[in-house]
């Protein structure tokens, strides 16, 4: 069993915050995560308004192959953030 682990770079904007000039920041959240692994879904999450700035998520998996995984995140806007990464096991 390994841990996975990632981390994306985003803002999470509430919906609640205000800019410098008082005016209120849009919503625009990561609201979907999803990690498959050789083409089937290990596992998936969705996320709120109160997730913090950058969010970090962490997951174990049980490791049997060598294979793909595939991470997507999917914001508000429906922009897709996505990577692949390559295990192998001996």
């Amino acid at each position: 069993i390994i841990e996975i682990k990632t981390l994306i770079r985003h803002p999470m904007h509430s919906g609640r915050m205000k800019d410098k000039d008082g005016k209120k920041i849009p919503r625009q959240i990561i609201n979907s995560f999803q990690v498959s692994f050789n083409g089937k879904e290990i596992f998936k999450m969705k996320l709120e308004p109160s997730i913090s700035t950058n969010p970090y998520i962490a997951f174990p998996f049980r490791a049997k192959e060598t294979g793909i995984f595939n991470f997507v995140w999917t914001d508000d806007n429906g922009e897709k953030y996505t990577m692949k990464r390559k295990m192998t096991v001996s």
